[in-house]
């Protein structure tokens, strides 16, 4: 830093490893190009049974090397970065912007109302300044219970943010706190011990109160209380076909009602349910937020105007409830573990050399319900602690829909602008105005309607983008392409903790819905190639052209999984033989990146167990989930399949979670997803038996040599496989694999194993 220089707010560090990942990389690509010249030099002769399958088995390769090329590049040049929120408090405590955190829920059975509440709770009690803080929950279930557990949330917060800014305790979600042993009773403190069993008591009464609520119904007691249940009752069809229903709990400026015990200012809390009509598209959680932009921050005169940006941006519900120059998206299950994560994350948006051109803060997400050896893979370790890094080293992290910092702004469709200046430190937002609720609440309704956005750039140019089921990958594409940058924050201390599926068909409907969305932006007019063609750097596009083609690599993986085990029925070889020197590249990719996944893997925190449970997810994922997204995908861009958004399930049956724990896989449905890998396992367990059923009833070595690898590579999918045979052949439990099911499947494997033998 040269003398006179203001230190910077934070600092940023390449990979240490980075120079072996490279030459790895390199050795690695170099011996696929010997895969791929084996292919071209050794191409059967005409009217050969296996030139077809030779001809197949090179394109899979190519693609595969290809596509394993798009993943290099996240992996090139990661950075890390490190924080200095003392150095923010010092410079700028008084001048700190206004934070805005958007709680998406959707559906209040399967996200519970405590939940929900839990996490607000934990966002409510940030260490920041309570009147610069406001939290908005969207309930696009349009759930009575959610909103009645809101109000208990915040007659309890009125206690509990003081507790927890007293003692500075962490984690501030109250169920997570309590169920944490060791940091509820750490203290002897007598005086921490009194407070701890008074904030005990309220929280299980409070808890009591919504869990019977959610059983119940809303208590009458608490309708006559409270006017807002009202409008469940005007206005109310179902949760597709209602008004809006927009109710401020808690604001700033009711010097009554929004004081804590202590007599201190409680953050803005606001109840939203926007407008719900049969015959509009919800547009999903995009929608929703949306909703709460426009509510936030826009006049429709301003959105109407086609080149938006050129005018000035006219506050109007916003100057009365928040000015939030940032903005928090949170799912409702990623309650806060930290609270300085708002000050670490300004410390990017307020840097006087940086930060001016940061459009988001992209932090990880992490689960607090994942298995010692992670079953299903859904901790997400190599996305959260390699993609995003890498990523951030190419000019900045892809935007994952939660645990992310937006500029607000840089979300409602602004350009950068290199000669304006940092607007995160805007002083204006110190001015209070008199507000009156009611009309607020009135107004406000008008900007969560279904027909507000009819003729504007919302879901377009401005806020999240619509028509496709990753609606946040492609708005943050649309903020890259708009001069921004982004980053990625992961700190030692986790600073969101939220739930994970913990049953495998979750599992792959989730991953399956992710893949389908990144394959509409491949086929949309959003494809990186050509809509951030001269605007993005090419290798943050290619890192973007890996995310979109996660559906298109299941084709390789499904073949490489049924044919080369179909052709040992026939003894026709598809690989070098033992003794060719063609053998050593296919050995060397194989041994280098099993070798190499699991010192990642080990190096993440993860285990052998789990690294061997990520391998046969990654397979499992590939042939089934990632297929049917391909398969929809394709079918969507030619108009034969509508695409749905499905809200994962964060609640378990007791028995399934108890399997969970023992770490038994669960399938317990008759869904295509397993009928199509209960019949691989099965293929794969045929053509394995009948090939060592072959070789032992007099069959030559010569030949053996001849198909070792294929040998190979059927004996290990068979291996990964074991837990579907079980479920098949020896569980009696609710989570095997139904009768039927294993029926159909047998059926399938079988008639496939002889018809290739007898007509091939």
């Amino acid at each position: 830093m040269r003398s006179g220089e203001q230190q910077s707010l934070f600092e940023t560090r390449k990979d240490r490893t980075r120079h072996i990942r490279r030459l790895y990389t390199v050795s690695v690509f170099v011996a696929t190009c010997f895969v791929w010249a084996f292919r071209l030099t050794h191409i059967p002769a005409n009217g050969e049974a296996r030139q077809w399958a030779w001809f197949s088995l090179f394109l899979a390769e190519l693609w595969s090397g290809i596509y394993w090329l798009f993943y290099q590049v996240l992996r090139w040049n990661m950075v890390f970065r490190t924080t200095f929120p003392n150095i923010l408090s010092e410079r700028y405590e008084s001048r700190l912007p206004g934070v805005d955190i958007f709680v998406f829920t959707a559906d209040a059975v399967v996200e519970p109302p405590l939940m929900v509440i839990n996490t607000v709770l934990s966002v409510m009690a940030y260490d920041y300044p309570a009147q610069k803080l406001s939290v908005y929950v969207s309930d696009d279930g349009c759930s009575e219970i959610t909103f009645y557990a809101l109000l208990e949330a915040s007659s309890f917060a009125k206690h509990w943010v003081p507790f927890c800014k007293r003692f500075k305790l962490e984690p501030r979600s109250p169920a997570a706190f309590f169920n944490n042993t060791h940091a509820s009773t750490k203290s002897h403190d007598h005086i921490y011990v009194k407070h701890l069993a008074t904030i005990r008591k309220l929280y299980e009464e409070m808890k009591r109160r919504v869990e019977d609520a959610t059983k119940l119904g809303v208590p009458s007691e608490a309708r006559s209380k409270h006017n807002g249940f009202s409008q469940w009752e005007n206005s109310y069809t179902s949760r597709r076909d209602h008004d809006t229903i927009l109710q401020i709990v808690l604001h700033k400026n009711d010097l009554h009602g929004s004081k804590d015990e202590d007599g201190c200012i409680l953050p803005t809390l606001v109840y939203m349910a926007r407008e719900k009509r049969p015959q509009y598209h919800s547009h999903y959680k995009a929608g929703a937020i949306n909703s709460l932009v426009a509510y936030l921050i826009t006049t429709l005169s301003f959105l109407k105007e086609k080149s938006a940006w050129s005018m000035h941006l006219n506050l109007r519900i916003s100057s009365k409830i928040s000015r939030g120059k940032i903005i928090l998206f949170l799912d409702c299950d990623m309650y806060s573990t930290n609270s300085q994560s708002v000050r670490d994350v300004l410390c990017f948006f307020m840097d006087e050399h940086k930060g001016q051109r940061i459009g988001y803060v992209q932090l990880p997400q992490y689960f607090d319900n994942i298995g010692q050896n992670d079953l299903y893979g859904n901790a997400l370790s190599e996305t959260m602690q390699i993609h995003l890094h890498g990523e951030d080293g190419l000019g900045g992290p892809l935007c994952i829909g939660t645990c992310c910092f937006f500029r607000r702004d840089a979300l409602c469709g602004k350009k950068f602008n290199n000669q304006e200046e940092n607007g995160c430190n805007d002083e204006s937002e110190k001015e209070v105005v008199e507000v009156n609720m009611q009309r607020i609440e009135e107004e406000g309704k008008a900007l969560a309607s279904c027909t507000y956005e009819k003729n504007t750039l919302w879901g377009k140019k401005i806020g999240q983008v619509y028509g496709c089921l990753v609606e946040d990958v492609i708005t943050g594409f649309r903020i890259h392409s708009q001069g921004w940058k982004s980053v990625c924050y992961n700190p030692p201390r986790k600073c969101f903790l939220g739930v994970a599926p913990t049953n495998l068909l979750h599992t792959l409907v989730q991953q399956k819905r992710w893949a389908q969305g990144d394959l509409q932006i491949l086929l949309s007019e959003f494809r990186p190639t050509w809509y951030g063609d001269g605007k993005i750097n090419l290798f943050l596009l290619l890192a973007y052209e890996y995310t979109m083609c996660f559906a298109t690599i299941s084709l390789p993986i499904l073949y490489y999984s049924i044919i080369p085990s179909l052709y040992l029925l026939k003894g026709i070889p598809l690989f070098p033989k033992m003794s060719s020197s063609w053998l050593i590249p296919f050995v060397y990719v194989i041994v280098g990146e099993t070798i190499y996944s699991l010192v990642q893997s080990l190096s993440m925190g993860g285990s052998i167990q789990g690294w061997w449970n990520a391998i046969r997810i990654w397979l499992y994922l590939k042939t089934s989930a990632f297929f049917f997204a391909f398969v929809d995908g394709i079918l969507g861009f030619f108009g034969y399949s509508n695409s749905s958004f499905v809200v994962t399930a964060k609640t378990i049956e007791d028995d399934a979670a108890q399997r969970y724990e023992k770490e038994i896989m669960e399938f317990g449905s008759s869904s295509p997803y397993f009928t199509v890998l209960a019949t691989l396992a099965l293929l794969n367990l045929f053509c394995l038996l009948s090939t060592l059923k072959d070789f032992v009833l007099a069959k030559s070595a010569f030949a053996g040599e001849k198909m070792a690898l294929q040998v190979l590579l059927c004996g290990v999918l068979v291996v990964i496989n074991s837990p579907i045979y079980q479920a098949i052949f020896l569980r009696k439990d609710k989570g095997r694999i139904p009768t039927s099911l294993s029926v159909k499947s047998t059926a399938l494997a079988f008639t496939a194993c002889v018809f290739f033998k007898l007509f091939n």
